[in-house]
């Protein structure tokens, strides 16, 4: 019986290679939006633990320096949050560009795949039709030889 061979194998497996690699850089992306995205989460707590010393500080006799002091790094702290922010907001476009990059990778391959597999149906179906033709000519060499 033959064998299949798609002619265009190569092609399918370099697609599906592609497809693996844009997947490693998603998930490369997503790794870094998440370091991005605990980051802020960790100077918005910051800020909030000083606002509260703050508010603590304001009710209690504390020296002017040490207000100033805490209103200052606060205000770093303000500045750290929004360079963080933008840092996420690149982070999140660049995983977008990411997925949209493995959505073109993951159609390209479907393209291939299915071309491969119509190659599949039509090898099939021509081997069915060899087979039913052999069984045919058997048939014709047995019904056309005399019985004994």
């Amino acid at each position: 019986m033959a064998s299949f061979h798609y002619s265009f194998q190569k092609v399918v497996d370099l697609k599906a290679s592609q497809k693996t690699q844009a997947e490693w850089v998603l998930s490369g992306a997503l790794g870094e939006l998440s370091t991005q995205e605990q980051n802020l989460y960790q100077l918005r707590q910051s800020q909030a633990e000083w606002e509260e010393r703050l508010h603590q500080a304001t009710t209690q006799a504390v020296p002017l320096s040490d207000l100033l002091v805490i209103g200052q790094y606060l205000d770093h702290l303000q500045a750290c949050i929004e360079r963080k922010l933008e840092d996420v907001q690149h982070a999140q476009k660049a995983v977008d560009q990411c997925r949209s990059k493995l959505a073109d990778k993951m159609k390209d391959e479907k393209v291939w795949l299915k071309a491969k597999d119509r190659a599949w149906e039509s090898f099939r179906h021509a081997l069915q039709i060899k087979e039913q033709n052999e069984l045919d000519e058997m048939a014709t060499v047995r019904f056309i030889m005399p019985s004994p």
